[in-house]
């Protein structure tokens, strides 16, 4: 194609409004978003991780759920479900799928059918049947689906007819719906599954990602970036960009001095929020977080098999310190892993007493009168539930010294450090959860349930059986007040188990530059780009020069082709 017919396609396609020539064309950075991320993703397909970084790159970017939430109240909404029933016993959900909606078209899968039942089957029974081919690809772990124990909730799955599907659980569950609205239910395709299968190269499907999202992946440099592409199928309005580029910047100096310079147009957690906020160009926005910052123990590992000594620490941090210091006030000082915001939080429970002389009284009590010496990890990272974990460990341990316990801090890359700590391999750690969905639930079970100790997500490796009864209950009554209470009693148990001490509630701060637009943030789940836009200065469209081009110069669609 020769450059002259080359631009002629990009204006018809990105300048129909204005039109234009090979001499003046709008910059297609002006149809385009660059976002400076903190780190990479672990995989392309987030049924495999509870990772906030690798569910901000990929789950609204390139794939979609049956239901999603929509609105300020946060209500469960149609997505590739037009509409659901539930039965009046709770125990059958049937789903009616719409039927025009298009997998991504990419240079290694071009879809020959539009999204079906067969599609919502395998990404269903992929997690959930231990002999489906797809299990063990990738791991065969499923850890949000495992921690809150969908394989025993759904006996089955039936498909009715080509857009109808019924699930079958063995017991209502009044968390079922919000949890298939959540970053990690995506839907998958079964035609391109096929497609590997025949190539013998299964564990493709989650490196080279095929959804039905609003942008499908072109390009990835492992620790650089990610290019995303418009996809212009989507079953709902296209995105407003042709392009979405994550430039992977972990450094949180670097990613100002980005923005700044205009090498992003939208930065994740932000530091020097005056130095922003000064900037006529820049915009500091923030967004109330379903969220909450903890340091933890492996329970597995002495001293903090016992709960003495996790009690002793507990006792020995100022968390007001950590507040003021790394969240500079801006965050809620947290009783508890529920936030104060949700409709089940126990303004009962008291806050953590500060008392360093009753930590010394304790360990002396349990034989560590000396102390003891232990590794603290460090997540590298910057996330909204902990802006700075490295600042935050070093004034635990200049607190903990203060009892005679000596900390080593230990921090690794990113992947490495949650592969590291799902093993077990750590004392302590500093970490957080950002909810998936409004329903209390989401903290209780992926957190710290039985399950999610198995899967790693819950990396204290606490178990407690009566814990897990109470929250079983929970999710069983229909009745709101008892549901309350028995995650009254949860919160209890917490407080007197200690698996973790919760630190903050903090709100979600984003960067942008002034001329994009649209809602990026979201109160929980990862973020979304499908509204944002690029203003185009007025002065460049009043310059912007009309040409008409003869339909020979411009080449036919090619089917396949990017």
């Amino acid at each position: 194609m020769s450059k002259r017919t080359l631009n002629s396609v990009v204006c018809m396609s990105l300048l129909s409004l204005f039109g234009c020539n090979d001499e003046s064309i709008v910059s297609l950075s002006e149809h385009s978003v660059i976002y400076c991320a903190e780190g990479s993703p672990e995989t392309f397909n987030p049924q495999l991780i509870t990772s906030g970084t690798t569910i901000d790159a990929t789950s609204n970017q390139l794939y979609d759920r049956l239901l999603t939430y929509q609105g300020v109240e946060n209500t469960l909404t149609p997505a590739l479900a037009k509409s659901w029933h539930v039965t009046k016993n709770g125990k059958k959900v049937t789903f009616y799928l719409r039927k025009d909606v298009a997998f991504h078209q990419t240079d290694y899968f071009t879809p020959t059918r539009f999204l079906n039942a067969d599609d919502v089957l395998f990404s269903f029974n992929r997690m959930l049947k231990e002999d489906h081919p797809f299990h063990l690809v990738s791991g065969g772990s499923y850890p949000f689906f495992q921690n809150i124990g969908l394989k025993d909730l759904v006996e089955k799955i039936e498909k009715i007819n080509d857009y109808t599907i019924r699930f079958h659980l063995t017991h209502a569950d009044n968390a079922f719906l919000a949890n298939l609205a959540t970053d990690y239910a995506i839907i998958l395709s079964a035609e391109y599954a096929e497609q590997l299968t025949k190539q013998n190269n299964k564990a493709n499907i989650d490196t080279y990602p095929i959804g039905t999202g609003p942008f499908k992946l072109k390009e990835y440099r492992v620790g650089s970036l990610i290019r995303f592409y418009r996809h212009d199928q989507y079953w709902q309005e296209p995105a407003k960009i042709e392009q979405l580029v994550f430039d992977i910047t972990p450094s949180n100096t670097g990613r100002l001095t980005k923005l700044l310079a205009k090498e992003c147009d939208v930065t994740a957690y932000p530091i020097a929020h005056n130095k922003i906020s000064q900037n006529k160009n820049l915009i500091l926005e923030s967004i109330t977080a379903l969220n909450v910052g903890y340091f933890g123990f492996n329970v597995r590992n002495p001293p903090f098999d016992n709960k003495l000594v996790r009690q002793a620490i507990s006792y020995a941090i100022n968390k007001q310190v950590l507040l003021e210091t790394i969240y500079k006030g801006k965050a809620e000082l947290a009783n508890s892993i529920l936030p104060n915001t949700s409709w089940a939080f126990d303004d009962t429970i008291a806050e953590q007493e500060f008392n360093p002389m009753l930590a010394k009284s304790l360990l002396e009590v349990v034989g560590y009168p000396q102390g003891f010496t232990m590794d603290l990890w460090a997540m590298p990272v910057q996330r909204a539930y902990n802006p700075n974990a490295i600042t935050m460990a070093k004034l635990i341990q200049a607190d903990l010294n203060n009892i005679g316990i000596k900390v080593n801090i230990v921090s690794y890359e990113w992947n490495t450090f949650l592969n590291r700590l799902k093993r077990g391999e750590h004392q302590s750690f500093l970490l957080g959860w950002s909810a998936d969905h409004p329903d209390p639930d989401n903290f209780f079970s992926p957190m710290l349930s039985c399950s999610a100790a198995d899967t790693g997500s819950n990396t204290t490796f606490w178990c407690n059986q009566e814990y897990d009864d109470i929250i079983q209950q929970a999710l069983q009554t229909n009745n709101l007040n008892l549901r309350k209470k028995y995650y009254a009693q949860a919160m209890k148990i917490i407080t007197q188990e200690i698996p973790l001490i919760p630190i903050a509630h903090s709100k979600r701060y984003q960067a942008r530059s002034d001329n994009v637009t649209g809602e990026i943030l979201a109160a929980f789940g990862g973020i979304n780009f499908y509204s944002a836009a690029k203003a185009i200065p007025l002065k460049k469209i009043k310059n912007t020069k009309i040409k008409i081009v003869p339909s020979e110069e411009v080449d036919p669609p090619q089917i396949g082709k990017q």
